[in-house]
């Protein structure tokens, strides 16, 4: 299960640092190219909660076959692209499946350790491999395409995706029979669902563009709104929700999905600051840039052996905060750098900085968001809980990133208006999680229910 969540973990960041040369290769400018990176994690995003659904219901062996086949065969094809469009293509695809498997991969993992210090223990591994596929793809980005050429970062996970196939078939229990009267999927909640995520970020990257139409930033953010409200009364109105409204009674888990995006907006804005300041400001090429960022990857293992001890003493809430008070010196950090136009290691400080928001901030909010979960909702908790990650992160990057490095405010230091944003985001964060409420165990569910 960490290896598929590595490799896909490694894809959502593996193709920052190869940007230029797929420009380059392609002949197409860094618009054009905005998709490749938000593309993917939107419609990942986005249909997390339908491959959540499809676990419960399914089966989670089963669906982690379909979603991991899905994303080995969009990685074949993002790497054998001819045409760019092809290439986006395949990325949504990669993120459909990545939205199809990691769902029942979770769920396989909370439901297989009981909750108290296995389970953290587990979550704990469970996130420090995330974390390090994600730093992991900029360096591994940078060496390949120094070295291989930019296709390489998408082929070169095809044979792990064939040992987590062969693996899942014979190690991941097999799964009860499918009942004939099996409640039908709620394909309407997805596609709104889907398409919320992802006219909002078409709005706020396409609204720092110049020549855009005003009507169409403003279409896109209106037809954003309209599918969440849509997606809230369909929710009420099916027999078989994708995502029950009950699953928002429980305030712990409201909260730590929430708190999750705004730390996810903040993590993924500082990666694509970081690759920015390396590369366009520095002039670094792919391969320095990927080699600048080994401290934040080498850090993140020492954080994923300390953390899950801290956990069990500490406590999620504690480890969250912690989390988010290292990302926002992180922040600060980088506006500092950037104002004082220092070279890229400089830059170290704030990277460790990083992996210790990532290492705390993560793992405490996992651990919280699956809290009291059954058999019958683990598949949706853990859908959500990873739909509030990429979300988070795509959201962030598209409002951080992309209002701080619009044309209309070149007057303004762009890494500066980054990290302000993200600073807004990260303190709305930490008054969440300081009212968060304990978490309740499964057991205390059921007897509430009871009552």
């Amino acid at each position: 299960m960490s290896m598929l969540q590595f490799f896909i973990a490694v894809d959502v960041t593996v193709v920052n640092i190869a940007l230029p040369s797929i420009g380059a290769d392609f002949g197409v400018d860094g618009h054009a190219l905005t998709w490749v990176v938000v593309g993917y994690a939107v419609t990942g995003g986005g249909m997390l909660m339908l491959g959540g659904r499809l676990s419960d219901l399914l089966g989670r062996r089963r669906v982690l076959l379909l979603g991991t086949t899905l994303f080995g065969t969009a990685s074949l094809l993002a790497g054998l692209a001819p045409t760019l469009a092809l290439l986006v293509i395949a990325r949504l695809l990669q993120g459909a499946g990545e939205a199809v498997a990691l769902p029942a991969a979770m769920a396989t993992i909370v439901l297989m350790f009981p909750e108290g210090r296995r389970r953290s223990r587990a979550l704990s591994v469970w996130a420090a491999v995330a974390s390090c596929g994600l730093v992991l793809g900029f360096v591994l980005s940078g060496i390949i395409t120094a070295h291989l050429g930019w296709r390489w970062i998408f082929l070169i996970s095809v044979p792990f995706v064939l040992i987590v196939l062969l693996a899942a078939v014979f190690l991941v229990e097999a799964d009860r029979p499918v009942t004939k009267d099996a409640p039908p999927l709620d394909l309407h909640g997805a596609l709104l669902l889907t398409a919320c995520p992802l006219l909002f970020t078409f709005g706020v990257v396409e609204a720092g563009e110049p020549g855009t139409p005003v009507w169409v930033v403003l279409g896109a953010l209106a037809g954003a709104v309209a599918a969440g409200v849509r997606f809230v009364r369909v929710e009420a109105r099916s027999r078989n929700p994708l995502l029950p409204l009950r699953f928002f009674t429980n305030r712990t888990r409201v909260a730590a999905n929430l708190v999750t995006m705004l730390l996810s907006g903040a993590l993924s804005t500082s990666f694509l600051l970081f690759t920015f300041y390396l590369q366009d400001r520095l002039g670094i090429g792919p391969l320095g840039a990927g080699l600048t960022m080994l401290p934040l990857a080498l850090s993140l293992i020492v954080f994923s052996m300390l953390v899950p001890r801290l956990l069990g003493r500490w406590g999620a809430r504690a480890c969250v905060l912690a989390g988010i008070g290292f990302t926002a010196a992180a922040m600060a950090a980088i506006a500092l750098i950037s104002a004082q136009q220092a070279g890229g290691m400089a830059m170290i400080p704030a990277m460790l900085l990083i992996a210790a928001g990532m290492g705390f901030g993560l793992v405490g909010l996992q651990y919280l968001a699956v809290s009291g979960v059954t058999e019958d909702d683990a598949g949706v908790a853990s859908g959500v809980q990873r739909a509030a990650d990429q979300l988070g992160g795509a959201t962030g990057v598209a409002v951080c990133v992309g209002i701080g490095f619009a044309p209309s405010l070149h007057s303004l230091d762009p890494f500066l208006v980054a990290t302000l944003l993200a600073a807004v985001g990260l303190v709305t964060g930490a008054v969440v999680a300081w009212r968060m409420p304990a978490p309740a165990s499964a057991a205390d569910l059921q007897e509430e229910q009871a009552g």
